[in-house]
């Protein structure tokens, strides 16, 4: 398995949250390979900056899968990185 690390800077928080929720999570999860995502922010007040974690079947669907990513960042949000990284383990 491997995963997409993305980090993000977040300007508007709803409308980041109502944007993941109605365009991003729907086209990334519709990609090939793809098995489970989470999308997380602070947890002590107002969020400035998100974190996510996509996993896919394949090094190839994570590839795709970060290139659909990058094409579906909300205006309210500034991409700062997308990392492909192989799963070694979970739990």
């Amino acid at each position: 398995m491997y995963a997409v690390v993305v980090r993000v800077t977040i300007g508007d928080a709803d409308r980041a949250r109502e944007l993941l929720k109605s365009r991003v999570i729907p086209q990334v999860s519709s990609a090939a390979g793809f098995k489970s995502g989470y999308w997380t922010w602070p947890a002590d007040g107002a969020p400035s900056n998100g974190l996510s974690m996509v996993i896919f079947e394949s090094e190839d669907d994570a590839r795709a899968g970060a290139e659909i990513v990058r094409g579906v960042v909300p205006e309210s949000v500034i991409l700062e990185s997308v990392e492909v990284r192989e799963v070694v383990a979970s739990a």
